[in-house]
């Protein structure tokens, strides 16, 4: 049986073994999920952010908010140390950390009202947790808002139908929107018609692309996400949320089906160099501990809690749809991932051809020795994130015959939504953090806390360093320091949980064992990792000069205050785990 097929019914029968053995051993021993115990959806609904969803809707909604661009461009940059070692990655990660970090998540929020999981840290940690933890958190999102104007500015340039197509979708779903909830039309009217402008959308996209500079784009997104944080989320979050589930099931779906019945074998190597694979930085880089900050969101997502502990908890009717909304959301977001090294390690190499690499660098490929060295150089600039698209669009057109620039405009507009989503989520979160931590102005100088806590205010500086990030295109760094403070954050919110788990909850002793044991593993590999970067990867980047200089300062000292939080964190953790009962 060819590789592609192989790698996708593999991974579909290990997640659902996980599902129905750990995924309810979780739900029976640790949350302790009780049917009959009113969720905060119900007994504080509000109408506006506690409001009870169908677990079907809530699952869409969810995974649509977690799925940004993490899961898709991560693994296609750890292809260089070969496609199997990063999807033993992907799956050991889904199944042993990613899983219990989102669906305990989620279920510890909404025993604690629906609070954040830096309220929850606060809670049993210490005060000075919450504050650290939110400190924490807007210096990660800060990277995360970065990275994505990269992903979505390289797309909007190099693909420019996509950039028609995405500017489209955003109209779209608000018309969809406001036909949902301010028309008679209401939610079905405004589904059907939201499909079907989005179908148009895609057909204009393919004949009228919309060209503009890299920097141009990352101003206008940027204005984008300042707005679109800041407006209610009925307007535009809600519906785009909601409209994106069927531009994900459809791009899984078709993926899927391709990397099944195509039956093709790897054109990728199955394994390089676990030691001096060119990955991070440009510097050899060994794959532990370093992975992380390659494979994020796929594997697992700090940001994740963050959505869990922030909307998803809130609209829980009941305690028993978590596992499916938490627990199989994890796994849907490492099967995007799974079809994604399917696609890219059995059609990348003809994808580069096809995206405008010179046949002959392609060609020199085909050694696994040349590839660890060679692979991000090749994919280095806007092919790093075009030769997905192109990688899908390939696959498609070989197993189905589908037009080629259809799908390639199919399949960048799904990449871009979800990264669309991810920038002005994480600027939505970004604001909620840094209020928080304006909070101790209110009483000392108001004056100073109106100005600072102003949602305006505090939308635009996240936006505006990540835009300065953003300019620099220098994403081989970028890409890795977010990853890195990403997973350092799943690290951070798995203590929190395995602090609940333990002293709150009085699970097993396996039950103990699931949830500290990754908490810990993930630590120790993260802060390595980040040392590592610290180390390797910064200074030379430092002594470049010029705009190289700037960046290499600017995201040395973001990664050195979260690794300075981090150890805060720790010993704040290692102290409320000895205390007491």
């Amino acid at each position: 049986m060819a590789a592609t097929t192989l790698v996708i019914l593999i991974g579909v029968v290990i997640y659902v073994i996980f599902y129905l053995t750990h995924g309810k051993y979780l739900e029976k021993y640790v949350a302790k999920a009780d049917p009959s115990r009113e969720t905060p959806a119900k007994r504080l609904y509000d109408g506006v952010d506690y409001v009870p969803a169908n677990k079907y809707v809530l699952y869409g909604h969810h995974f649509a908010s977690i799925a940004g661009a993490g899961p898709i461009v991560g693994p296609a940059l750890a292809l260089a140390w070969g496609w199997l070692p990063t999807l033993i990655w992907i799956w050991f990660g889904n199944v042993f950390i990613g899983v219990v970090h989102d669906y305990l998540a989620i279920m510890s929020s909404v025993r604690y009202d629906g609070r954040s999981i830096a309220w929850i840290s606060g809670k049993l940690m210490s005060k000075r947790a919450f504050y650290a933890f939110n400190a924490y958190i807007w210096f990660a999102l800060l990277l995360v808002v970065a990275v994505f104007l990269v992903v979505v500015t390289a797309l909007f340039t190099y693909i420019p139908g996509t950039a028609t197509a995405s500017l489209l979708f955003i109209a779209i779903a608000i018309i969809t929107g406001y036909i949902m909830y301010r028309t008679p039309l209401g939610f079905r009217g405004g589904t059907v018609i939201g499909i079907i402008l989005l179908i148009l959308a895609i057909i204009a996209g393919i004949n009228f692309p919309l060209n503009l500079g890299y920097s141009y784009w990352v101003i206008i997104l940027a204005i984008y996400c300042i707005v679109a944080a800041s407006i209610p989320v009925w307007v535009l979050l809600q519906p785009r949320d909601y409209l994106n589930a069927y531009i994900l099931w459809a791009s899984l779906a078709i993926g899927g089906i391709t990397a099944i019945v195509a039956f093709k074998g790897m054109e990728a190597p199955l394994v390089t160099s676990l030691t001096n694979a060119i990955v991070v930085g440009g510097k050899p880089s060994p794959i532990w501990p370093t992975i992380p900050l390659v494979v994020a969101c796929g594997a697992l997502s700090g940001f994740h809690s963050l959505v869990g502990s922030g909307t998803t908890s809130k609209q829980l009717a009941n305690e028993t749809h978590g596992l499916l909304v938490g627990y199989a959301g994890m796994l849907s977001e490492g099967f995007l991932s799974t079809m994604i090294i399917a696609i890219l390690g059995g059609f990348g190499l003809t994808a580069l051809i096809n995206a405008g690499v010179e046949e002959s660098a392609v060609k020199a490929l085909t050694d696994p020795a040349t590839f660890a060295a060679k692979w991000v150089s090749v994919i280095k600039g806007a092919k790093w994130f075009v030769v997905i698209p192109h990688s899908y669009a390939t696959a498609t057109n070989t197993a189905f015959g589908l037009p080629y620039n259809a799908m390639l405009v199919f399949s960048a507009l799904w990449i871009s939504a979800f990264a669309l989503t991810s920038l002005d989520t994480a600027t939505r979160l970004g604001r909620f953090a840094w209020q928080e931590l304006m909070e101790p102005l209110r009483e000392k100088t108001p004056g100073l806390y109106t100005v600072l806590s102003n949602r305006w205010f505090a939308s635009i500086i996240l936006v505006v360093i990540g835009a300065a990030l953003a300019l620099s295109k220098l994403w081989t760094v970028l890409w890795p320091a977010f990853a890195g403070m990403n997973q350092l954050l799943a690290s951070l919110a798995l203590m929190t949980i395995a602090l609940w788990a333990i002293k709150v909850q009085k699970t097993t002793p396996l039950g103990k064992g699931l949830t500290l044991t990754p908490a810990l593993f993930l630590w120790i590999t993260v802060t390595l990792a980040l040392i590592w970067f610290e180390i390797m990867v910064i200074p030379p980047l430092i002594a470049a000069g010029g705009l190289k200089t700037a960046t290499g300062i600017a995201v040395g000292v973001i990664t050195i205050i979260g690794l300075a939080l981090n150890i805060m964190l720790l010993v704040d953790f290692i102290t409320a785990y000895r205390r007491p009962t």
